[in-house]
Protein backbone atom coordinates (compact mmCIF):
# COMPACT_ATOMS: atom_id res chain seq x y z
CA UNK A 1 0.00 0.00 0.00
CA UNK A 2 1.53 3.76 -1.01
CA UNK A 3 1.86 6.21 1.67
CA UNK A 4 -0.29 8.65 1.52
CA UNK A 5 1.59 12.14 0.91
CA UNK A 6 0.26 15.63 0.75
CA UNK A 7 0.57 18.32 -1.99
CA UNK A 8 3.36 20.99 -1.22
CA UNK A 9 1.21 24.51 -0.24
CA UNK A 10 3.41 26.44 -3.23
CA UNK A 11 4.34 25.76 -6.33
CA UNK A 12 8.15 23.72 -6.29
CA UNK A 13 9.40 24.96 -9.75
CA UNK A 14 12.64 23.64 -10.93
CA UNK A 15 14.63 26.58 -10.42
CA UNK A 16 14.74 29.57 -8.64
CA UNK A 17 16.86 32.85 -9.50
CA UNK A 18 19.77 33.32 -6.85
CA UNK A 19 19.04 36.70 -5.33
CA UNK A 20 21.16 38.67 -3.38
CA UNK A 21 20.17 40.76 -0.48
CA UNK A 22 18.60 43.46 -1.62
CA UNK A 23 20.40 46.38 0.43
CA UNK A 24 23.79 45.09 -1.18
CA UNK A 25 22.40 45.34 -4.25
CA UNK A 26 21.34 48.90 -3.51
CA UNK A 27 24.68 49.80 -3.21
CA UNK A 28 26.18 48.69 -6.05
CA UNK A 29 23.41 50.55 -7.37
CA UNK A 30 24.73 53.71 -6.04
CA UNK A 31 28.03 53.63 -8.09
CA UNK A 32 26.13 53.49 -11.26
CA UNK A 33 24.08 56.61 -9.98
CA UNK A 34 27.01 58.33 -9.02
CA UNK A 35 28.52 57.57 -12.34
CA UNK A 36 25.12 58.33 -14.22
CA UNK A 37 26.75 56.00 -16.82
CA UNK A 38 24.10 53.63 -17.84
CA UNK A 39 25.43 51.79 -20.82
CA UNK A 40 28.27 51.77 -23.46
CA UNK A 41 31.23 50.22 -21.54
CA UNK A 42 31.16 51.57 -18.23
CA UNK A 43 33.07 50.96 -15.03
CA UNK A 44 30.52 48.18 -13.65
CA UNK A 45 30.83 46.31 -16.87
CA UNK A 46 34.70 46.33 -17.08
CA UNK A 47 34.66 45.46 -13.35
CA UNK A 48 32.51 42.49 -14.28
CA UNK A 49 34.19 41.60 -17.24
CA UNK A 50 37.56 41.10 -15.58
CA UNK A 51 36.00 39.21 -12.93
CA UNK A 52 34.37 36.24 -15.58
CA UNK A 53 37.68 36.05 -16.61
CA UNK A 54 39.44 35.16 -13.30
CA UNK A 55 36.18 33.22 -12.42
CA UNK A 56 36.15 30.94 -15.66
CA UNK A 57 39.89 30.97 -16.36
CA UNK A 58 39.84 32.17 -19.49
CA UNK A 59 42.10 34.36 -21.51
CA UNK A 60 39.64 36.50 -22.72
CA UNK A 61 36.23 37.72 -22.82
CA UNK A 62 33.23 40.04 -23.94
CA UNK A 63 30.12 40.98 -21.77
CA UNK A 64 26.70 41.12 -23.89
CA UNK A 65 22.91 42.07 -23.15
CA UNK A 66 22.19 37.95 -23.57
CA UNK A 67 23.70 34.84 -24.62
CA UNK A 68 21.44 34.50 -27.86
CA UNK A 69 23.18 37.54 -29.19
CA UNK A 70 26.66 36.71 -28.28
CA UNK A 71 26.21 33.05 -29.82
CA UNK A 72 25.05 34.91 -32.82
CA UNK A 73 27.92 37.30 -32.90
CA UNK A 74 29.95 34.59 -32.22
CA UNK A 75 29.47 32.93 -36.09
CA UNK A 76 30.02 36.36 -37.27
CA UNK A 77 32.96 36.97 -35.82
CA UNK A 78 34.71 33.50 -37.45
CA UNK A 79 32.59 33.99 -40.29
CA UNK A 80 30.84 31.32 -40.70
CA UNK A 81 29.02 30.44 -44.07
CA UNK A 82 27.09 27.27 -45.25
CA UNK A 83 26.31 24.62 -42.98
CA UNK A 84 26.95 24.18 -38.86
CA UNK A 85 27.29 20.40 -37.62
CA UNK A 86 25.07 20.71 -34.01
CA UNK A 87 22.62 18.99 -31.84
CA UNK A 88 18.96 18.55 -31.99
CA UNK A 89 19.19 18.09 -28.24
CA UNK A 90 19.43 21.91 -26.90
CA UNK A 91 17.52 24.93 -26.67
CA UNK A 92 15.59 26.46 -29.41
CA UNK A 93 18.37 29.62 -29.13
CA UNK A 94 20.99 26.98 -30.38
CA UNK A 95 20.10 26.33 -33.98
CA UNK A 96 17.89 29.62 -33.79
CA UNK A 97 21.33 31.26 -33.86
CA UNK A 98 22.27 30.13 -36.81
CA UNK A 99 19.32 30.67 -38.91
CA UNK A 100 20.19 34.30 -38.63
CA UNK A 101 23.26 33.91 -39.26
CA UNK A 102 21.91 32.59 -43.18
CA UNK A 103 23.32 29.09 -41.64
CA UNK A 104 22.07 25.56 -42.12
CA UNK A 105 21.90 23.68 -39.07
CA UNK A 106 23.26 19.70 -39.69
CA UNK A 107 21.82 17.76 -36.68
CA UNK A 108 23.90 15.21 -35.57
CA UNK A 109 22.32 12.52 -33.17
CA UNK A 110 23.94 12.39 -29.28
CA UNK A 111 25.73 10.20 -27.16
CA UNK A 112 23.48 7.87 -24.87
CA UNK A 113 25.26 8.58 -21.87
CA UNK A 114 26.07 12.07 -21.92
CA UNK A 115 23.37 13.11 -24.21
CA UNK A 116 26.11 15.71 -25.79
CA UNK A 117 26.51 15.44 -29.52
CA UNK A 118 28.38 12.38 -30.45
CA UNK A 119 31.56 12.78 -31.92
CA UNK A 120 31.68 9.39 -33.48
CA UNK A 121 28.62 10.39 -35.78
CA UNK A 122 30.11 14.08 -36.69
CA UNK A 123 32.41 12.94 -39.77
CA UNK A 124 29.61 11.62 -41.75
CA UNK A 125 27.78 14.93 -42.10
CA UNK A 126 30.62 16.86 -43.00
CA UNK A 127 30.74 18.42 -46.10
CA UNK A 128 32.22 20.97 -48.56
CA UNK A 129 29.98 23.42 -47.52
CA UNK A 130 30.74 22.56 -43.63
CA UNK A 131 32.33 25.48 -42.30
CA UNK A 132 31.80 24.86 -38.14
CA UNK A 133 30.69 22.53 -35.28
CA UNK A 134 28.17 24.37 -32.93
CA UNK A 135 28.47 21.62 -29.42
CA UNK A 136 26.39 22.23 -26.11
CA UNK A 137 27.63 21.38 -22.89
CA UNK A 138 24.30 19.70 -22.58
CA UNK A 139 22.93 20.67 -18.41
CA UNK A 140 26.64 21.92 -17.91
CA UNK A 141 28.53 18.32 -18.64
CA UNK A 142 31.33 18.86 -20.84
CA UNK A 143 31.46 17.58 -24.52
CA UNK A 144 33.98 15.40 -25.68
CA UNK A 145 36.35 18.14 -26.31
CA UNK A 146 39.34 16.55 -27.26
CA UNK A 147 37.49 14.44 -29.73
CA UNK A 148 35.78 17.23 -31.40
CA UNK A 149 38.78 19.29 -31.31
CA UNK A 150 40.42 16.18 -33.26
CA UNK A 151 37.81 16.43 -35.67
CA UNK A 152 37.54 19.82 -36.44
CA UNK A 153 41.42 19.74 -36.87
CA UNK A 154 41.23 17.30 -39.47
CA UNK A 155 38.65 19.22 -41.75
CA UNK A 156 39.83 22.77 -41.13
CA UNK A 157 36.70 23.63 -39.29
CA UNK A 158 35.36 26.36 -36.51
CA UNK A 159 34.25 25.03 -33.24
CA UNK A 160 31.90 27.45 -30.88
CA UNK A 161 30.54 25.78 -27.44
CA UNK A 162 27.60 27.04 -26.19
CA UNK A 163 28.35 26.53 -22.23
CA UNK A 164 24.84 27.97 -21.31
CA UNK A 165 24.45 25.41 -18.55
CA UNK A 166 28.23 25.66 -17.83
CA UNK A 167 29.45 28.28 -15.76
CA UNK A 168 32.37 27.95 -14.04
CA UNK A 169 32.63 23.70 -14.64
CA UNK A 170 36.01 22.87 -15.61
CA UNK A 171 37.73 19.93 -17.02
CA UNK A 172 41.12 18.18 -15.52
CA UNK A 173 43.39 17.55 -18.82
CA UNK A 174 46.46 16.10 -19.07
CA UNK A 175 48.75 17.23 -21.66
CA UNK A 176 50.60 14.18 -23.29
CA UNK A 177 53.41 16.37 -25.17
CA UNK A 178 54.97 17.35 -21.13
CA UNK A 179 55.78 15.89 -18.12
CA UNK A 180 53.45 18.27 -16.18
CA UNK A 181 50.91 17.09 -13.70
CA UNK A 182 46.94 17.11 -14.54
CA UNK A 183 45.81 20.19 -14.39
CA UNK A 184 42.03 21.77 -14.50
CA UNK A 185 40.99 24.09 -17.49
CA UNK A 186 37.70 26.58 -17.69
CA UNK A 187 35.30 24.80 -19.97
CA UNK A 188 35.18 28.30 -21.69
CA UNK A 189 39.15 28.05 -22.80
CA UNK A 190 38.10 25.16 -25.63
CA UNK A 191 37.28 25.50 -28.80
CA UNK A 192 37.53 28.66 -30.72
CA UNK A 193 34.32 30.54 -29.02
CA UNK A 194 32.58 29.45 -25.81
CA UNK A 195 29.19 31.08 -25.72
CA UNK A 196 27.67 31.47 -21.86
CA UNK A 197 24.52 32.72 -20.60
CA UNK A 198 23.61 34.79 -17.54
CA UNK A 199 20.05 34.77 -17.50
CA UNK A 200 18.24 34.63 -14.74
CA UNK A 201 17.29 30.67 -14.35
CA UNK A 202 21.07 30.08 -14.43
CA UNK A 203 23.53 29.77 -11.40
CA UNK A 204 25.11 32.53 -12.23
CA UNK A 205 22.99 35.69 -13.54
CA UNK A 206 22.88 39.11 -14.48
CA UNK A 207 18.81 38.88 -14.62
CA UNK A 208 19.49 39.19 -18.81
CA UNK A 209 23.14 38.56 -20.19
CA UNK A 210 26.07 36.58 -21.31
CA UNK A 211 29.56 36.51 -22.46
CA UNK A 212 31.75 35.04 -24.89
CA UNK A 213 35.32 33.99 -24.06
CA UNK A 214 37.99 32.96 -26.26
CA UNK A 215 41.98 32.21 -26.39
CA UNK A 216 42.83 34.60 -29.48
CA UNK A 217 43.20 37.97 -28.55
CA UNK A 218 42.80 39.17 -31.63
CA UNK A 219 39.14 37.76 -31.43
CA UNK A 220 38.91 40.48 -28.58
CA UNK A 221 38.21 44.23 -30.52
CA UNK A 222 36.70 42.61 -32.88
CA UNK A 223 33.79 40.76 -30.98
CA UNK A 224 33.77 44.57 -29.02
CA UNK A 225 33.07 45.97 -32.35
CA UNK A 226 30.65 43.84 -33.67
CA UNK A 227 28.80 44.27 -30.64
CA UNK A 228 28.85 47.95 -30.48
CA UNK A 229 27.39 48.94 -34.00
CA UNK A 230 30.49 48.25 -35.76
CA UNK A 231 31.22 51.92 -33.84
CA UNK A 232 35.36 52.65 -33.82
CA UNK A 233 35.31 55.75 -32.63
CA UNK A 234 32.76 59.50 -32.71
CA UNK A 235 33.70 59.62 -36.53
CA UNK A 236 34.24 55.94 -37.32
CA UNK A 237 31.45 53.23 -38.23
CA UNK A 238 33.74 50.38 -39.67
CA UNK A 239 31.43 47.56 -40.24
CA UNK A 240 28.32 46.22 -39.78
CA UNK A 241 27.55 45.22 -36.19
CA UNK A 242 24.75 44.43 -34.02
CA UNK A 243 23.96 46.26 -30.41
CA UNK A 244 25.01 43.81 -27.75
CA UNK A 245 25.95 45.24 -25.13
CA UNK A 246 25.36 44.91 -21.57
CA UNK A 247 24.41 47.40 -19.07
CA UNK A 248 25.10 48.78 -15.99
CA UNK A 249 22.45 47.85 -14.01
CA UNK A 250 23.04 44.33 -15.38
CA UNK A 251 26.44 44.13 -14.63
CA UNK A 252 25.82 45.87 -11.52
CA UNK A 253 23.33 42.81 -10.60
CA UNK A 254 26.35 40.55 -11.77
CA UNK A 255 29.10 41.96 -9.33
CA UNK A 256 26.30 40.94 -6.53
CA UNK A 257 25.27 37.64 -7.60
CA UNK A 258 28.78 36.30 -8.31
CA UNK A 259 29.77 36.84 -4.79
CA UNK A 260 27.05 34.34 -3.51
CA UNK A 261 27.97 31.73 -6.47
CA UNK A 262 30.13 29.56 -4.30
CA UNK A 263 27.72 29.48 -1.62
CA UNK A 264 24.87 28.48 -3.85
CA UNK A 265 27.32 25.71 -5.54
CA UNK A 266 27.89 24.37 -2.31
CA UNK A 267 24.05 24.02 -1.14
CA UNK A 268 23.46 22.78 -4.75
CA UNK A 269 25.88 20.01 -3.49
CA UNK A 270 23.77 18.89 -0.80
CA UNK A 271 21.06 18.77 -2.63
CA UNK A 272 22.30 16.79 -5.71
CA UNK A 273 23.50 13.95 -2.76
CA UNK A 274 20.11 13.92 -1.77
CA UNK A 275 18.81 13.26 -4.94
CA UNK A 276 21.74 10.47 -5.70
CA UNK A 277 21.10 8.74 -2.06
CA UNK A 278 16.92 8.41 -2.94
CA UNK A 279 17.28 7.73 -6.64
CA UNK A 280 20.59 5.83 -7.33
CA UNK A 281 19.55 2.19 -8.11
CA UNK A 282 15.98 2.82 -8.79
CA UNK A 283 14.92 0.52 -11.67
CA UNK A 284 13.96 2.86 -14.81
CA UNK A 285 15.32 5.77 -13.54
CA UNK A 286 18.94 7.05 -14.46
CA UNK A 287 20.88 10.48 -14.28
CA UNK A 288 24.23 11.65 -15.48
CA UNK A 289 27.29 10.96 -13.39
CA UNK A 290 30.00 13.04 -13.31
CA UNK A 291 33.38 12.22 -14.17
CA UNK A 292 35.66 12.54 -11.33
CA UNK A 293 37.87 14.70 -14.68
CA UNK A 294 34.70 17.04 -14.32
CA UNK A 295 34.13 19.88 -12.04
CA UNK A 296 30.50 20.09 -12.79
CA UNK A 297 28.02 23.43 -12.92
CA UNK A 298 25.28 22.69 -10.53
CA UNK A 299 23.29 23.82 -13.32
CA UNK A 300 20.39 21.09 -13.43
CA UNK A 301 19.18 17.80 -11.93
CA UNK A 302 17.64 15.85 -14.72
CA UNK A 303 16.67 12.26 -14.42
CA UNK A 304 15.48 10.12 -17.53
CA UNK A 305 12.79 7.59 -17.14
CA UNK A 306 12.30 4.83 -18.37
CA UNK A 307 8.50 3.39 -18.94
CA UNK A 308 9.30 -0.17 -19.38
CA UNK A 309 11.68 -0.04 -16.26
CA UNK A 310 9.80 2.09 -13.80
CA UNK A 311 6.23 1.15 -14.60
CA UNK A 312 4.90 4.81 -15.62
CA UNK A 313 6.39 7.26 -19.01
CA UNK A 314 7.87 10.41 -18.44
CA UNK A 315 5.32 12.04 -19.60
CA UNK A 316 2.83 10.39 -16.90
CA UNK A 317 5.21 11.62 -14.17
CA UNK A 318 5.51 14.85 -15.13
CA UNK A 319 1.56 14.82 -14.92
CA UNK A 320 1.54 13.93 -11.63
CA UNK A 321 4.18 15.63 -10.14
CA UNK A 322 1.73 18.98 -10.55
CA UNK A 323 -1.02 16.99 -8.56
CA UNK A 324 1.45 17.52 -5.83
CA UNK A 325 2.12 21.28 -6.96
CA UNK A 326 5.97 19.80 -7.96
CA UNK A 327 6.35 21.60 -11.61
CA UNK A 328 9.19 19.77 -13.64
CA UNK A 329 10.03 20.68 -16.98
CA UNK A 330 10.53 18.15 -20.60
CA UNK A 331 13.59 19.29 -20.78
CA UNK A 332 14.80 19.46 -24.30
CA UNK A 333 10.94 18.53 -25.67
CA UNK A 334 10.11 18.43 -28.28
CA UNK A 335 14.01 17.78 -29.87
CA UNK A 336 14.69 21.20 -32.27
CA UNK A 337 14.87 19.01 -35.31
CA UNK A 338 11.06 18.72 -34.64
CA UNK A 339 10.03 22.15 -34.79
CA UNK A 340 8.62 23.09 -38.00
CA UNK A 341 11.11 25.28 -38.74
CA UNK A 342 13.56 22.84 -39.08
CA UNK A 343 11.99 19.53 -39.26
CA UNK A 344 11.72 19.26 -42.97
CA UNK A 345 15.73 19.37 -43.02
CA UNK A 346 16.85 15.92 -44.49
CA UNK A 347 19.25 15.66 -41.16
CA UNK A 348 16.06 16.59 -38.89
CA UNK A 349 14.99 12.92 -39.69
CA UNK A 350 14.06 10.42 -37.07
CA UNK A 351 15.65 8.01 -38.70
CA UNK A 352 19.03 9.80 -38.44
CA UNK A 353 18.50 10.81 -35.10
CA UNK A 354 17.67 7.66 -33.09
CA UNK A 355 19.10 8.16 -29.65
CA UNK A 356 18.02 11.85 -29.26
CA UNK A 357 14.70 10.83 -29.78
CA UNK A 358 14.63 8.26 -27.29
CA UNK A 359 16.46 10.04 -24.62
CA UNK A 360 13.49 12.96 -25.77
CA UNK A 361 10.89 11.34 -24.53
CA UNK A 362 12.93 10.07 -20.97
CA UNK A 363 14.25 13.45 -19.78
CA UNK A 364 13.14 15.51 -16.88
CA UNK A 365 14.45 18.29 -15.14
CA UNK A 366 13.92 18.13 -11.27
CA UNK A 367 13.68 21.21 -8.81
CA UNK A 368 17.18 22.24 -8.27
CA UNK A 369 18.20 24.79 -6.61
CA UNK A 370 20.06 26.48 -3.53
CA UNK A 371 16.59 27.78 -1.29
CA UNK A 372 15.54 23.92 -1.81
CA UNK A 373 15.18 22.09 1.68
CA UNK A 374 16.35 18.67 1.66
CA UNK A 375 12.90 17.95 3.65
CA UNK A 376 11.63 19.08 0.52
CA UNK A 377 14.10 16.79 -1.92
CA UNK A 378 13.26 14.07 0.64
CA UNK A 379 9.35 14.49 -0.32
CA UNK A 380 9.44 14.86 -3.84
CA UNK A 381 11.64 11.59 -4.42
CA UNK A 382 9.17 9.88 -2.06
CA UNK A 383 5.81 11.03 -4.26
CA UNK A 384 8.29 10.04 -7.31
CA UNK A 385 9.04 6.61 -5.75
CA UNK A 386 5.05 5.96 -4.96
CA UNK A 387 3.77 6.70 -8.64
CA UNK A 388 5.84 3.19 -9.13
Amino acid sequence: MTQTIRPFKKPIYVTRPLLPDLDVFKRQLEHVWESQWLTNNGHQHQLLEQRIVETLRVPHASLFNNGTIALITACQALGLTGEVITTPFTFAATPHVLAWNNLTPVFCDIDPVTMNIDPSKIEALITPRTSAILAVHVFGHPCDVAAIETIAHRHKLKVIYDAAHAFGAELTVTDETSKKLPTKKGIGTFGDITMFSFHATKLFHSGEGGALTFNDPNLKPYIDLLKNFGIKNEDEVILPGINGKMNEIQAALGLVVLDEVQAERRRRQKILARYHHWLTGVPGIEFTKVPSSVTPSYQYFVIRINKQKFGKSRDEVHSEFKNYNIITRKYFYPLCSQYDCYRDLPSASPAQLPVANTIGQQVLSMPFYGGLSLKSVDKICQILLNLR
